[in-house]
């Protein structure tokens, strides 16, 4: 669709949103087309990381105003953002965004809930909700972990913009960088998370996402099952293997 792009090349398939006209509004094309390129990188064990990335000068605008109102009326949504943010994180395949534009609104619950996030540090974030009678309400869930309280409050309520590099100090993104740096700082995420086990990545971001819903007794017995059936897998034993031998292990791709 021509919402979404999906291109994969090298075991990577980077997701472009290229709605320029509604600034990737979320409507239905692109919740859709990001579901698709989920489930497409699930489905096939050549793709190691998925990028999301944009084009023009927005990388999401948050809701789609007019779909919401009914003035305009396409396809039907496959799911709801919320359960593609949920989707998102549940994915085993890492998850990388590659922000070129402006993030608004519901733009921050996407960003969020990618697994890592790197900014060019000329764009602008904004919990803009409030300003149109609304709140941040749907994407609180995978904003709120990442923030500390005070300052979530104060960008809930305020609706104001403010730069990458404070969207990275509020934990909404990884970190900026300058716009002549983003493609080398994401192609090093990618690079690292090429020499990562397939079955241990997909593990190690249930723990992240996991672990601090448990209370402690059941987090602890469930980590330790997990440790011992990760330690005994083929894949630990490659990896171990190759670790002694100071070889590569056998997923990591043959390029230098």
């Amino acid at each position: 669709m021509g919402e979404v792009r999906v291109e994969t090349e090298d075991g990577i398939l980077t997701v472009t949103l290229a709605d320029v006209t509604n600034r990737n509004a979320l409507g239905a094309a692109i919740v859709n087309g990001l579901h698709d390129a989920v489930t497409e990188a699930n489905a096939d064990p050549s793709v190691r990381a998925v990028v999301v990335t944009n084009e023009g000068t927005t990388f999401c605008a948050g809701a789609n105003l007019k779909e919401q109102s009914g003035v305009a009326k396409g396809e039907r949504p496959k799911l709801g953002f919320d359960e593609l943010l949920g989707e998102i994180q549940r994915s085993p395949t890492p998850i990388v965004g590659k922000v070129k534009g402006h993030v608004v609104g519901g733009g921050n619950g996407l960003v969020a809930a990618l697994d890592i996030a790197i900014a060019q540090d000329d764009v602008k974030f904004g919990f803009t909700e409030v300003r149109l009678g609304v709140t941040p309400a749907i994407i609180s869930v995978v904003c709120l972990p990442k923030m500390r309280r005070g300052e979530a409050m104060e960008a809930f309520l305020r609706g104001n913009r403010f730069s990458a590099s404070r969207a990275a100090e509020l934990g909404l993104i990884s970190r900026a960088v300058p716009a002549g740096e983003l493609d080398a700082a994401v192609d090093e995420v990618l690079a690292d998370l090429s020499l990562g086990g397939p079955e241990a990545l997909g593990f190690a971001k249930r723990l992240v996402y996991e672990v601090p819903t448990m209370e402690q007794r059941e987090a602890i017995e469930w980590t330790t099952d997990l440790s011992q059936r990760l330690f005994k897998s083929e894949e630990a034993a490659a990896g171990m293997k190759a670790f002694l031998k100071r070889e590569k292990p056998p997923w990591a791709p043959e390029r230098d």
